[in-house]
């Protein structure tokens, strides 16, 4: 681990650098919002942002993806077989993403990749990346990470992160691919490791103190889960509730798909799209049968995955970083917040009198 200087007006040049060898994304501002997008000359990475409405986890599962393709016509000797799709996948550099969306993908590595399942689009596509963190130093009034797991400075997930300290940036290296891509760039202004932690650990605990939400999680894994499934405050929670997936669609742990064919004359392919379990042909069986057949059950179903069944699963933590991108988005003002604590503070069933 070593840390780095780099001049802001250093920058541009190095970035430049980096576009030969790597597809250089970044934080690029539009009319109303920041998105993550292809940099170049004429589209410069601009830091001043807070959180992008969408999260980058596009980058490695897109929101539409092409996994085989097709045809039909029987005169071609290949009729009737699945072909999977060519893609070009350069290595890719992104800069200035958040700690919470880096470490977002850690989380959904487990679905992805594992010992025994390995989804290969999804791993050949966070494999080409090389992730370059920026601290987050203005945290946005929803974000409550510190409590979820990570923090405005966290390492989890990146290649290196980058602390704004007003005319530079100091850089902490902290992979191989990393310190790769700096050599690339032609970054190589080494700090010493002393002042550069002191600098560093005086702007973390800045931002750190300006984030206000918590959630509580320290009862999550001892409570009942049946007990949570049959708690009474679902109806209350869900009851603005319209089916819009929203939530699902901005958050970086989500990870919902579906597969369908898509055919025009006799070619087709295969395609896996996101999808949402807000959604109520999401669990539609071929029978007509829905297992979630109301909202209640659906929003149900978000949370108690996202906060017990993972939890139990995994215990490590919860399936949330603590962006607060569906605490912002909701058009209905659900707040995972106030639902974590509802179920962190559900009384032991066997504890309560009857009445």
């Amino acid at each position: 681990m070593k840390w780095i200087k780099i001049e802001k007006e250093d920058f541009p040049r190095g970035l430049k650098a980096l576009a030969e060898t790597y597809q250089c994304l970044g934080p690029v501002k539009g009319e109303k919002y920041h998105d993550f997008k292809v940099l170049d000359e004429n589209r410069p990475p601009d830091f001043d942002f807070l959180n992008t409405p969408l999260s980058p986890k596009f980058l490695v599962e897109p929101q539409s993806e092409i996994l085989f393709e097709y045809t039909l016509d029987e005169k071609k000797e290949d009729a009737h077989i699945l072909k999977e799709a060519q893609k070009d996948l350069p290595p890719r550099l992104v800069v200035g993403i958040r700690p919470c969306d880096a470490a977002a993908f850690l989380l959904v590595k487990r679905n992805f990749d594992t010992e025994k399942y390995k989804d290969p689009y999804w791993v050949r596509a966070y494999e080409a990346l090389t992730l370059f963190g920026l601290a987050c130093q203005t945290p946005c009034a929803a974000c409550f990470c510190t409590t979820a797991g990570g923090g405005p400075f966290d390492e989890a997930g990146l290649d290196a992160l980058m602390v704004d300290a007003g005319d530079h940036f100091l850089v902490k290296i902290l992979t191989e691919k990393g310190e790769a891509a700096c050599n690339t760039a032609g970054w190589e202004n080494v700090v010493e490791e002393k002042a550069a932690l002191d600098a560093a650990a005086l702007l973390k605990e800045t931002a750190e103190s300006k984030i206000a939400s918590t959630v509580e999680t320290d009862n999550l894994k001892q409570q009942s889960t049946t007990a949570l499934y049959d708690a009474p405050f679902w109806e209350e929670v869900s009851f603005s509730c319209i089916n819009c997936g929203t939530c699902t669609y901005v958050c970086p742990t989500c990870w919902c798909f579906d597969i369908q064919d898509e055919c025009y004359g006799c070619s087709g392919v295969r395609m896996r799209n996101w999808d949402s379990c807000m959604y109520p042909l999401f669990t539609l069986h071929g029978s007509g049968h829905n297992p979630r057949g109301t909202k209640l059950h659906r929003v149900r179903q978000r949370f108690m995955h996202k906060l017990k069944y993972y939890v139990d699963k995994y215990d490590d933590g919860i399936q949330c970083v603590g962006c607060g991108r569906c605490v912002v988005s909701c058009p209905v003002n659900i707040d995972i917040r106030r639902v974590c604590n509802l179920m962190n503070a559900l009384p032991d069933p066997s504890t309560v009198c009857p009445v």
